[in-house]
């Protein structure tokens, strides 16, 4: 069986604790797309991690971890995550993609000088090197790892690259210029690093398919951050829809049979870009507060997120893009100090109440249209049976999943492993 477990929303919205549990009963866990830009935060009996390259099923040992063909791979990071992990007495097994490109320095840089020039108007980037990376990809100007391993038409290559390179930095950054044999070096030092987990996935996963093996598909962020379905153009570069994970991990896509989309209580998000049922102040400061393991603050970046009410319109049209087939709501205690609790259940746009997710230039019109549910003033964290919820939280819950059209499967009660209520 291959599942993929998504995010219904902006990102954030927990699918690492869900992955992790999920990985319990995977032969692989495989990230398909997406960089060091955003971060799984999973909590279980070794400990707390935030992880960002490496697919979330690193703490179980019959679990085979691959990055696929579509992930960035900032190796740097990957190694100095794979070391942390191996401090807390954790050896994961992890398979890189031969075919998977290469986050390059310049890449980092690139996405650093253009959020300085863009200034107001910037984009809200992690400084990754995600876009930079994305269109070198697609503009055929990349590197992929198993160029790492052919030295001499490397280096033609990236003389090539540095040239165009240069122009950028020099007439439209007024920046530093590359060289492209210290680039080499780097790269023969990045070969060196990952040369022990490079292997052909594809042929791997093929062979793992025909042996019945049970697959999980990890994303990254959520549908809003999505290139063509998302809040556009402030999403981010690779598309997060499980759908992509055919084409980023190297699996044929009929063989997807479950998608699990993940969705908060509440809403939050990181980066600019359209939130119509976004708060803000006081009342966004305390669900922040109250919000996650550690409050509403990025797992890579560390910076307040965005927080607002639940999206009923967003929502159901990030679970329709990914066209799950269930959906686990996280974080539902997190709500227990609210007395009322709002929910977006319809846009107001030029007087007239939607509930199908416009395009960008609609939406910036959109108002919330607020239906108010009594709080429930309990703190439930922790619950696993759904009957043991106070009826207020059950009310909630289920019209949630009636707004969504599809069954809610889970609900998290807290951060760990094992504060989950199955449906």
């Amino acid at each position: 069986m291959i599942r993929a477990i998504v995010g219904a929303n902006w990102g954030d919205e927990g699918k690492g604790k869900v992955t992790d549990m999920l990985a319990s009963q995977s032969d692989i866990v495989i990230r398909f797309q997406g960089g060091a830009n955003a971060g799984h935060t999973i909590i279980n009996e070794h400990g707390r991690f935030a992880l960002h390259l490496l697919p979330s099923g690193v703490c179980y040992p019959h679990t085979v971890n691959i990055l696929g063909n579509g992930v960035a791979l900032d190796i740097p990071k990957l190694i100095h995550e794979l070391e942390t992990v191996k401090e807390r007495g954790i050896n994961p097994h992890i398979l890189v993609s031969d075919r998977a490109q290469i986050v390059m320095p310049y890449h980092v840089l690139l996405d650093t000088y253009e959020e300085e020039r863009l200034g107001a108007a910037a984009f809200g980037s992690t400084k990754s090197g995600i876009a930079p990376f994305f269109s070198d990809k697609y503009a055929k100007i990349g590197i992929q790892v198993n160029e790492l391993f052919y030295p001499e038409e490397l280096k033609e290559k990236l003389a090539r690259v540095c040239e165009l390179k240069n122009l950028q930095l020099e007439h439209i950054y007024h920046k530093p210029l590359l060289n492209a044999e210290e680039l080499f070096a780097t790269l023969m030092e990045y070969k060196d690093m990952i040369a022990p987990y490079v292997c052909d996935t594809n042929v791997y996963l093929r062979d793992a398919v025909a042996a019945g093996k049970t697959i999980l598909l990890e994303g990254q962020l959520g549908t809003l951050k999505d290139p063509d379905f998302g809040i556009y153009p402030m999403v981010t570069s690779s598309s997060p829809l499980a759908g992509y994970g055919a084409v980023g991990a190297g699996l044929p896509a009929r063989l997807i049979t479950d998608v699990v989309a993940v969705t908060k209580a509440y809403s939050s998000a990181v980066g600019a870009g359209e939130f119509v049922s976004e708060i803000f102040g006081d009342e966004a400061q305390e669900l922040r507060i109250h919000g996650g393991d550690k409050g509403e603050f990025g797992a890579t970046t560390g910076r307040p997120r965005r927080v607002g009410w639940f999206d009923c319109v967003a929502s159901r049209y990030g679970v329709q893009c990914q066209a799950a087939t269930q959906v686990v709501l996280t974080a539902i205690d997190c709500l227990s100090y609210l007395d009322e609790i709002p929910v977006c259940v319809g846009y107001e746009i030029d007087g007239k109440i939607v509930k199908d997710f416009p395009v960008t230039p609609v939406l910036k019109k959109a108002k919330p249209v607020l239906k108010v549910f009594p709080g429930f003033k309990k703190d439930i964290r922790g619950i696993t049976r759904f009957e043991d919820l106070p009826k207020e939280a059950q009310d909630y819950v289920l019209f949630i999943e009636q707004e969504l059209g599809v069954p809610i499967t889970m609900v998290s009660t807290g951060p760990k492993r094992e504060e989950i209520i199955h449906r």
